[in-house]
């Protein structure tokens, strides 16, 4: 991939750009949050599961507590 040096280079870049030609298998898919956060959970957890989940996100690249969300957001999707 080319370095962008500027949000005008990337903006221009992503409009014109023929990706075919790249190798992007090493790409990690990324979500967007927009939705606002309006809502709080507290919860009590053994340790282990605790720092399980850590563990979890960290691979991930991910906060835990949006590991969680992600977690919690797959569950209720699969329901409907």
């Amino acid at each position: 991939m080319p370095l962008l040096d500027s949000e005008e280079a990337a903006e221009d870049f992503g409009v014109t750009a023929d990706l075919t030609q790249y190798d992007l298998s090493g790409f990690k898919p990324m979500r967007f949050e927009i939705e606002p956060k309006a809502a709080a959970l507290n919860m009590r957890l053994p340790a282990s599961l605790l720092d399980a989940v850590k563990t979890r996100a960290k691979a991930k690249g991910i906060p835990y507590t949006r590991y969680v969300r992600m977690l919690l957001e797959t569950d209720i999707a699969q329901m409907r």
